[in-house]
């Protein structure tokens, strides 16, 4: 009955010892792998083994009993030190190879030598810097330096063609209209003047009007019948004592005024069909053609390095006005267009020698978004120029290190004008720049501004 109890005994202590050792193998897969758990399995069965012995009784005197016993305990010495050692984790950085490689059977014939594997030498590990956030000035400039800045061979080659079609042009008007007492030809535009050229592709071409001042006057916009105090009308004076006839420009009167539309279609007739310019084009290594449905007086040159429009505007000066044949669409002819593009460039150029300010960076920045945005499109050009120097008159901080500052002020003085409708022209506070614009154009491009005030970095965004 003793013998049965102490059995008994040992029976659950080997239960409850072999619950806890088997659920330390089933958690040491988990914990160790396949290869710790298998050691960590021969290890606790050699323990395991070593218990029982302890606890077992002993044949005391029995000679082959002891034996076994010796035996026994060797071979569980030797399951010890066969045990497989768990792989050594590498770190992923030492990696040059993948985890699982398959074994490649040794070359017939040949010994497998044992391969010596040299750990590379640890690569410092760099820290990657998060990316820099850049201002608004450093974008500003940034996008002034790799989109708007034309490149001077570009520029270059643009002006040379279009001084050699203007003389070609002068030399062509001498001949055909000597009687006509036009000027020299010359040049103008942004690409000569710096304020807005995105691309060396636009040119304009003046032909001044000699106009003798005793037999011409000029009447101001707002006694003309579109009442609008930027564009002139040109009459002829003392027809009693000087009639038709005594001034070459007679033969371009309607209703004793000088008409911007006669002398246009005069001019164009010539471009179109007097002029061979597939020879000049020949001459100048381009191909030249007049745009014959336009409106306006236009040339289009090709060239391998450059494709150029060259806009054609007859131009008089008169009692210190600049007048361009640009009259408005409409059955009005005789209007004569006050332009202060001379003007502008002159006051910007000034105001940035005086302060060595940054006005025309700004300007060339502002005039290429407007030109790219289809809504903006109409803002390019005098309009901003105009709000430039009514800043300028306020703000006179225009260093470039202010470039940011500026440029946004730019917009909310935008913003003001188009919430009202009336910009003003710098040079005579009679003339609306925004005359012309449609309510619903004000309203789409004062919104976009308006958004843009809060975030102008959306206006640099590709269109």
């Amino acid at each position: 009955m003793a013998e049965f109890t102490r059995q008994r005994g040992k029976r659950q202590e080997d239960s409850g010892l072999g619950s806890v050792l088997d659920l330390l193998l089933a958690n040491a897969r988990l914990v160790l792998g396949v290869s710790g758990a298998a050691v960590l399995a021969i290890a606790t069965l050699a323990v395991k083994r070593l218990i029982d012995r302890a606890t077992s009784p002993r044949d005391e005197g029995d000679p082959k009993a002891e034996q076994k016993t010796l035996e026994e305990s060797w071979q569980d010495l030797a399951l010890i030190k066969a045990a497989p050692k768990p792989p050594k984790k590498q770190r992923r950085e030492d990696l040059s190879e993948p985890l699982l490689s398959p074994a490649r059977p040794p070359a017939p014939g040949k010994a497998r030598e044992p391969r010596v594997c040299s750990a590379p030498p640890e690569t410092p590990r760099v820290e990657a810097s998060p990316p820099r956030c850049l201002t608004l000035q450093e974008k500003l400039l940034s996008h002034y330096r790799s989109r708007l800045a034309v490149p001077e061979a570009q520029a270059s080659l643009a002006s040379q063609l279009a001084r050699s079609i203007c003389t070609q042009l002068e030399n062509f008007l001498r001949s055909k209209c000597p009687e006509l007492p036009f000027g020299s030809l010359f040049l103008s535009g942004p690409l000569l003047d710096g304020l807005g050229a995105l691309v060396a592709d636009h040119v304009h071409l003046m032909l001044p009007v000699v106009l003798d001042a005793a037999l011409w006057s000029l009447i101001p916009g707002e006694d003309t019948v579109v009442r609008n105090p930027q564009y002139w009308m040109i009459k002829r004076t003392d027809l009693e004592y000087f009639p038709r006839g005594h001034s070459p420009w007679d033969k371009f009167i309607v209703g004793r005024y000088l008409s911007s539309n006669a002398l246009n279609e005069t001019l164009h007739k010539m471009l179109v069909a007097s002029i061979n310019w597939p020879a000049i084009g020949s001459l100048l290594g381009s191909i030249i053609h007049p745009v014959v449905a336009s409106r306006e007086l236009r040339l289009e040159v090709k060239h391998d390095q450059v494709e150029l429009s060259i806009t054609l505007f007859p131009v008089v000066e008169m009692e210190d006005k600049v007048l361009l044949a640009a009259p408005p669409e409409g059955l009005v002819e005789n209007l004569w267009l006050e332009s202060f593009y001379r003007a502008e460039v002159s006051k910007v150029k000034e105001l940035d020698a005086s302060d060595a300010g940054a006005r025309q960076h700004c300007l060339c920045i502002l005039n290429g978004i407007c030109k790219s945005h289809p809504a903006l499109h109409k803002l390019s050009g005098s309009p901003l120029t105009h709000v430039v120097l009514h800043l300028s008159a306020t703000s006179s901080d225009w260093a470039e290190e202010s470039l940011a500052d500026r440029f946004q002020q730019v917009l909310e003085e935008l913003v003001g004008y188009l919430e009202k409708g009336v910009l003003p022209s710098y040079f005579n506070h009679k003339i609306n720049l925004f005359r012309e614009l449609l309510e619903e154009e004000i309203e789409e491009m004062g919104f976009t501004l308006y958004r843009a005030i809060s975030e102008p970095e959306l206006l640099l965004k590709e269109k």
